[in-house]
């Protein structure tokens, strides 16, 4: 083979190499298109998956919401009534009234409890116009606390006023109705009770409409030097009690 035959023949091999190169070139972006395409798909399947499993989870809480006692929606066609309950509670163990608290056991969560386990309880707190008088702090205890909210009645004929129509005086107020006070101590821990309820008007706010608030401060005298809260309280009682009006003056001017 002659000199210039043999560089036609190298030339052809770089030419075919160069073919060979752009066409692995072709597939290599060919193929990473298609796993591009594989991995969406993927991530499709993987989506459409949680979905149908999301799907199923509510399927099966709506089936069991329909089954005794599963959940308070079943309760829905029963009549509500308004009402008030007085509660008196020892907070010693409580990490205060209110459930909003990181913290637990609180006592407003320990009565929903009961309202549930009861069945008094129909929606949740905004569903039942849920009111409270006031909070208490970590081991705080009270006899007085009011709280508002619509609970399972057993009376249907129950007008616009939550009154029974029809019926006059003290039947039109509690007339044959569910005994609050007695149902719900018997869920209730030891250390909270319902002292009394009454029905009250559908625009009534237990804190709103709230006109005076009572608290009582109880000091353990083991640990504290009373000499030295007497020189205290009587070198700083002006300023005590200036700090004491102006935030009445701010709370009657909200």
């Amino acid at each position: 083979m002659s000199r210039a035959e043999q560089e036609d023949v190298v030339i052809n091999l770089r030419a075919q190499i160069a073919s060979l190169q752009n066409r692995v070139k072709e597939l290599e972006e060919e193929n990473a298109k298609l796993s591009s395409r594989v991995l969406n798909c993927r991530y499709l399947v993987e989506a459409m998956g949680e979905i149908n499993q999301r799907g199923d989870k509510n399927r099966k809480k709506k089936s069991t919401a329909d089954m005794p006692g599963c959940d308070t929606r079943i309760m829905n066609h029963h009549p509500r009534r308004y009402v008030a309950l007085k509660v008196m509670y020892f907070g010693q163990r409580f990490y205060g009234f209110a459930s909003e608290a990181q913290m637990d056991p609180t006592v407003e969560a320990e009565i929903f409890k009961a309202l549930e386990k009861t069945r008094l309880l129909i929606g949740n707190k905004k569903e039942v116009q849920y009111s409270r008088c006031g909070r208490t702090d970590k081991g705080v205890s009270a006899v007085g606390q009011v709280i508002a909210l619509l609970l399972r009645s057993k009376l249907k004929d129950i007008d616009a006023n939550n009154k029974i129509s029809g019926a006059t005086g003290s039947e039109s107020q509690i007339g044959e109705e569910i005994d609050y006070v007695r149902v719900l101590n018997q869920a209730l821990p030891k250390d909270i009770r319902i002292i009394g309820w009454c029905p009250v008007p559908n625009d009534f706010n237990a804190r709103f409409s709230c006109l005076s608030r009572e608290y009582k401060y109880f000091f353990w005298s083991e640990n504290l030097n009373i000499l030295v809260w007497d020189l205290f309280i009587s070198h700083y009682s002006r300023f005590i009690l200036s700090v004491l009006w102006y935030l009445l003056g701010q709370s009657r001017a909200r």
